[in-house]
C-alpha cells in the first residue's frame, strides 16, 4: 500500500505532465481504522488496524489569477538603449515586422518567383534583383493604399475569392485583387483596311478596385482610344 510521500510524488507527477503544476493544491492524509476482530476457538481476540492514503485537490485561485495576467502579457528584447527606442516605438517596430516577411515571401515566392541563380554573368542577376525588387514594390504599394482606403471609409471588397462571390474582407492582398482582372481582352480587327478594336468591359469588382485604388476608369477604357 503507498504511503503518503509516494502518493504526494505521483501527484505531482501528474500536474507536472499536464502543466498546472502550482494551480492546483494537493493534501495527502492518511486515515486510520481498526476493527476487533472477534475470538474464534482457540484464536483470542484482537484488533485489526487498516490504513488508507487519500489524496485531494482545490483550486489555488490566487495563483491562477496571478498566471492568467501573466499570459496577457509579451517580453520584448532588444539590444537599443532606453534614451535610443522607447517601449511604443520597439512594441510597433516589432509588429510590423511581419510585413517584411510577408515581403520577401512574395519576392520568394509565385508572386515574383525570384529562385536560386548560377551566377554566370552577375551583372544580369543583379538587374534581374533589381526588376522584381521595382515589383514588389508596386505589390506592397497597391496592397497598402486599398487597405488604407477600406479603413477610412469602413467599408470591404467582395468578390475577390474565386468561387465566394458575397465573402468580404477588409484586408484584400495584392494578388487576390490582380487575379480579378484575368480574362480581359484588348481586341484589334482590321475591316476594310480599318483597326475596329474592342476592350472588354469592366465588372463591378473591377471598376471597385480601380476606385479604391485611386485610379480613373479612363485609364482603362483610354487603351481603345
Amino acid at each position: 500500500m503507498p504511503n503518503e510521500t509516494a502518493a504526494m510524488a505521483a501527484a505531482e507527477a501528474i500536474l507536472v505532465k499536464h502543466r498546472v503544476a502550482g494551480l492546483v493544491k494537493v493534501s495527502v492524509t492518511t486515515e486510520t481504522q481498526e476493527r476487533v476482530k472477534r475470538a474464534y476457538g482457540a484464536r483470542p481476540a484482537s484488533t485489526v488496524r487498516s490504513e488508507r492514503v487519500r489524496v485531494s485537490a482545490d483550486k489555488d485561485e490566487a495563483a491562477i489569477d496571478q498566471n492568467a495576467r501573466r499570459l496577457r502579457w509579451r517580453v520584448y528584447a532588444t539590444n537599443q538603449r532606453a534614451d535610443e527606442l522607447s517601449l511604443e516605438q520597439g512594441v510597433a517596430a516589432y509588429r510590423g515586422e511581419y510585413v517584411i516577411e510577408q515581403g520577401f515571401g512574395r519576392l520568394k515566392g509565385r508572386s515574383l518567383s525570384l529562385t536560386p541563380l548560377l551566377p554566370h554573368f552577375e551583372h544580369c542577376i543583379n538587374g534581374l534583383i533589381y526588376l522584381l525588387t521595382i515589383g514588389l514594390r508596386v505589390l506592397v504599394l497597391i496592397q497598402f493604399i486599398v487597405r488604407r482606403n477600406l479603413q477610412k471609409e469602413g467599408g470591404t471588397l467582395k468578390g475577390i475569392y474565386p468561387g465566394q462571390a458575397g465573402r468580404q474582407t477588409a484586408n484584400p492582398t495584392t494578388e487576390m485583387m490582380l487575379r480579378a482582372f484575368r480574362g480581359l481582352t484588348l481586341s484589334r480587327i482590321i475591316i476594310d483596311g480599318k483597326p475596329h478594336d474592342h476592350l472588354t468591359p469592366l465588372n463591378k469588382v473591377q471598376k471597385r478596385i480601380l476606385e479604391l485604388m485611386k485610379l480613373p476608369l479612363e485609364i482603362y477604357f483610354g487603351l481603345v482610344t
